[in-house]
């Protein structure tokens, strides 16, 4: 009977004489609206998308029960059985939660267009807000420490100045883009990635490896684009606040608002740490004291032509010092008490113009101005950067083929005080790069089950001439849950001295250039295979990779020769990246999740020597790491346990000769526990534990009794000659070392507060 009365009404609908009704709602994730996001009725033709309020309406539904669902990219399915009434619209709310596996996420950085991760020629990880709030930090730079592969690295222990690890390469190989902006380069890599709050940022994606045939320059080893959100879509009110028990204190606060036809974003980050620590009783402050602001405005204009344009702005302001605890201002410069002082200001802005909607043609624009005034010491450091960025790019689909095309230019405008822009005849010239370009890519559809993607690169660099950079990639998907993907390419890097080292401005070391140094160039290999395992209690992804990069001029610094000098030049020889790494990501219906990987990698380079070519590692890039997260949920008590860490494996570090210190680090973990009570849909409160084994480095410097290297003091006489009795090796003062941040167990405790 059932079924008779199923068939009678069906057929009743298809002729259009069944009684409808309709269905309309709105859906949010976090308390903010959500924007194309699909609901669906099953089992029939009938559904729409959210718009910009994350509002949908569907209408003529057939009366009686349905199961409607709602999907989007980057969040978990919905899916609810509902009553639809004769003439009536029914209302529902649906609260979507993000998926941390993001296999159907929109991606950019790999193809430089919209694609799913799935479909993209170009392995990359995808990471959305959720993922760092089990383990809330300050800044973009702390927060990468959960992502496997991925290593941010302090190279001075006094200032803390820091950069990206990928793979084992050091920062100036790792292009950090902002919205697809090269914002964060050459100077602003040092201090500039810890002005940038994690409130910002709407998802975060990863490419593993050389990618200058679409970014050119620094994007060497990798790159990571922080994809900030959109206006339009947040709350009216949105505030993310937490301290810890050593006297940190991070404001993140948001605001979105519909003005007209436009909507915009404005968003204030305050960070604050003023306690002198002193762990390892060194007498030195275990880490910078901080005071830090910064600004954002983001704006959205929707047209009706479908021609939208965005402009956003960003204004850091920073003042940070470590050194010696009696330091205060008042010995900034000074010989008296060891000091390290940095004054930071710094503007953005980005924005894109769509110039047409049937063959899109874009227009990319930013500049960015970063200014820093600072002691080492005695020594001062004051350096002014400009990059202005342009880029004009098409995207068109002929048949199989989708053509993507590019014209960019690139202008940086840096000055220092040092000899990085002196002249032989004491005179000071900036140095200006002047990098146009331009680049073509053809994504090739050969079959249903296979795509190629082929790409080159030609710049024209104003000291260097022309650099050509190709890329050739394959995709094979036999099935919707297996992805296998073969990439090669060359990579390129011109040097920026600031980036090499900044340890050469702490003042325990002086810069020597022997030679011009010549472009590096790199040629890259990526094998990449994706499985999925839906289970009938979950879904089980795995993704591995086998990477292997091969570098000839590199540039690399000697650290051993003179204990006073870094010496830099090319590599005579070779330099060789390579190694496997494993991602795994597991979710469960009794809500347990969990995110892990680990990393494998041989970094080293092949040097002439008297003995012939010598193996000599890489400093910095531990042989093996892991990450995971684990996160349970209890539902009836809106609990979620989060569970969070890393596991590094020796590392060489930069010793100096005779040194005391081990060459190695040891194995050692870093482990955070947090719990997070969502009181209701305006309020979640956390609180936990970092570094939770209190696992603290030893030794970090040298002669931090002396960190002048006084002439007639306890470690050289008067004529600045190394005591025999008390400096037999003739140690200086050194502040390299290190392998893990020098903070030990601390609480944390925090509040979000949603106002729609």
């Amino acid at each position: 009977m059932r079924l008779q009365f199923t068939l009678l009404l069906l057929f009743y609908s298809l002729l259009g004489f069944g009684q409808k009704g309709a269905l309309s709602g709105t859906v949010k994730s976090k308390g903010e609206f959500i924007e194309f996001v699909n609901v669906i009725i099953s089992g029939t033709h009938l559904g729409a998308s959210t718009n910009e309020q994350g509002a949908f309406f569907i209408e003529n539904i057939p009366a009686g029960k349905h199961r409607v669902v709602v999907s989007g990219i980057g969040y978990l399915s919905w899916s609810r059985e509902v009553t639809i009434l004769e003439n009536t619209t029914g209302f529902i709310e649906v609260e979507l939660f993000e998926d941390v596996s993001q296999l159907e996420a929109v991606v950019v950085t790999g193809t430089m267009k919209e694609v799913t991760k799935m479909n993209s020629p170009i392995p990359i990880e995808v990471y959305a807000p959720s993922f760092f709030l089990k383990n809330p930090t300050p800044n973009i730079f702390e927060a990468l420490s959960l992502v496997n592969g991925v290593q941010p690295q302090i190279n001075c222990n006094v200032c803390n100045t820091g950069d990206i690890h990928i793979n084992g390469l050091e920062g100036p190989y790792t292009m950090i883009l902002i919205d697809g902006m090269p914002i964060v380069s050459s100077l602003s890599t040092v201090y500039g990635l810890a002005g940038i709050p994690n409130s910002l940022v709407k998802r975060m994606e990863i490419v593993k490896g050389p990618a200058s045939t679409l970014y050119g320059s620094e994007a060497v080893g990798g790159v990571i684009n922080i994809i900030t959100k959109e206006p339009g879509y947040l709350p009216v009110l949105k505030l993310d606040a937490f301290a810890t028990t050593v006297g940190e204190y991070n404001v993140d606060l948001s605001s979105g608002v519909k003005v007209g036809k436009a909507s915009t974003l404005f968003g204030v980050n305050y960070f604050n740490y003023q306690q002198r620590r002193d762990i390892n009783h060194d007498n030195f402050t275990d880490v910078p004291l901080q005071n830090r602001i910064s600004l954002f405005n983001k704006w959205s204009f929707h047209r009706p032509s479908g021609k939208n344009f965005t402009l956003a702005g960003r204004y850091v302001h920073e003042n940070r010092w470590g050194g010696e605890l009696q330091w205060t201002p008042s010995f900034r410069g000074s010989n008296q008490i060891y000091g390290e002082s940095i004054y930071t200001n710094r503007a953005e802005l980005i924005g894109n113009y769509q110039l047409n909607t049937d063959a899109p043609v874009f227009v990319d624009y930013s500049y960015n101005f970063h200014q820093q005034d600072s002691y080492y010491g005695t020594i001062k450091y004051l350096a002014s950067q400009q990059v202005a960025f342009a880029q004009v790019r098409f995207n068109k689909k002929l048949g199989k083929h989708d053509l993507l095309a590019g014209i960019p230019v690139r202008y940086i405008h840096y000055d220092d005080n040092t000899i990085g822009t002196a002249q032989g005849d004491g005179t000071n010239q900036p140095d200006i790069t002047l990098l146009p370009g331009i680049f073509l890519q053809d994504e090739w559809q050969l079959s249903p089950t296979l795509t190629s993607l082929a790409g080159l690169r030609y710049d024209r660099h104003n000291v260097h001439g022309s650099i050509w950079t190709p890329r050739l990639s394959f995709k094979f998907s036999p099935d919707k849950n297996n992805t296998l993907r073969l990439t090669g390419g060359s990579g390129y890097r011109v040097v920026n001295l600031f980036t090499e080292d900044h340890a050469a401005l702490t003042g325990s070391r002086e810069v020597v250039i022997e030679s011009d140094l010549a472009p590096e160039q790199s040629w890259n290999m990526n094998i990449n295979y994706a499985r999925n395992f839906l289970l009938n209690n979950g879904f089980i992804n795995l993704d591995a990779s086998l990477f292997y990069t091969y570098f000839t001029n590199k540039i690399v610094g000697d650290f051993l020769t003179d204990p006073n000098k870094i010496i830099y030049n090319n590599l005579e020889g070779h330099a060789i990246s390579r190694g496997l790494t494993v991602n795994a990501d597991v979710s469960l219906a009794n809500s347990l999740k969990i995110i892990s990987g680990i990393t494998w990698m041989d970094v080293y380079q092949m040097q002439d020597s008297e003995l012939g070519m010598t193996k000599v590692p890489q400093v910095q890039a531990p042989g093996f790491s892991g990450t995971f997260t684990l996160s349970y949920t209890l539902e009836k008590s809106n609990l979620t346990f989060d569970l969070s860490g890393r596991v590094t494996g020796p590392m060489y570090l930069p010793v100096v000769e005779n040194d005391f210190r081990p060459a190695q680090s040891p194995w050692f973990a870093l482990l955070n526990f947090q719990l997070t009570k969502t009181i209701n849909s305006q309020f979640e409160i956390y609180a936990g534990v970092k570094n939770l084994l209190n696992f603290i480095p030893e030794n970090p410097l040298l002669h931090p009794d002396d960190p002048f290297d006084r002439p007639g003091g306890k470690y050289f006489d008067e004529n600045g000659n190394a005591r025999p009795d008390t400096n037999p090796n003739g140690y200086t003062f050194d502040t390299t070392y290190n392998y893990a941040p020098i903070q030990g167990a601390r609480g944390q405790l925090g509040l979000r507060w949603t106002i729609q």
